[in-house]
């Protein structure tokens, strides 16, 4: 019989993750993890799941979630992040979406993340729409160092149910990604020329943009309804954009 539905999963170090994620999907025909040296147990809990585990070298996000997406046997595959979990809707949605007649190659999920322990619902966070869920060969993931995005080849549809995204349980675990997205960011940004040596594009990238990111998530897209955390994870968004472009300028100037 062919299998229906693969998971393409990447890891590293996703001990405190992993089991979660794919407790949601264990319903599923197939898993398949490409780890790129995990220390912990992350390939135990894998394997203990009945995942195809493999472990390669690390190549960028785009291409290593390629690299999953081509191991996998199923007509139809769901791309997830160790950090998410697909809601009991979602997974009801997607059984009875592939029991029946497609009119789509590929669908949108709303996702819904979680910062410092609380749904995030405005500011542009929610619906937060991905596209994960796709006929194999119709769709890969654009081979970029961050913010890596999926690339389909036919028309799409939008499912209901939520993804969960258990993003950022604490501050520090916050700041440490931003930083870390803001450097991969930052050779993305002097990749496509941004590197802000003139003074006026300087002071635009490196102040007025982030604090208009600011303005417009916060106050014009509600997002001070989220509270506090609403507040911080705002005002720390906008800092990422900073960092991101004086990283750029850093290393442009030292070139």
């Amino acid at each position: 019989m062919p299998l229906i539905l693969s998971i393409a999963i990447i890891t590293k170090n996703e001990e405190a993750n992993l089991a979660r994620t794919l407790d949601s999907v264990r319903w599923a025909d197939e898993i398949v993890i490409v780890d790129c040296g995990s220390t912990d147990r992350t390939e135990e809990i894998a394997r203990s799941f009945g995942a195809k585990f493999f472990v390669e070298e690390w190549k960028g996000f785009g291409a290593q979630k390629n690299s999953a997406i081509a191991k996998c046997s199923a007509e139809w595959i769901l791309a997830l992040d160790a950090d998410e979990e697909v809601s009991l809707e979602l997974a009801d949605e997607i059984r009875q979406l592939l029991g029946g007649p497609l009119l789509h190659e590929a669908y949108f999920l709303p996702r819904r993340n979680l910062f410092l322990g609380r749904w995030i619902r405005h500011g542009g966070y929610y619906p937060d729409p991905k596209l994960r869920l796709f006929r194999k060969g119709k769709a890969q993931f654009e081979e970029r160092v961050v913010h890596e995005t999926i690339r389909p080849t036919g028309s799409t549809g939008q499912l209901r149910g939520d993804l969960l995204h258990h993003a950022y349980p604490t501050l520090e675990s916050y700041i440490e990604h931003m930083n870390r997205y803001s450097s991969l960011g930052a050779a993305q940004a002097i990749a496509r020329g941004k590197t802000s040596r003139n003074p006026l594009s300087f002071f635009w990238n490196v102040f007025l943009a982030p604090a208009a990111t600011f303005k417009y998530n916060y106050f014009f897209r509600l997002g001070f309804l989220d509270g506090r955390e609403g507040f911080l994870l705002h005002l720390y968004h906008s800092a990422y954009v900073s960092w991101k472009y004086a990283k750029a300028w850093e290393r442009s100037r030292r070139s």
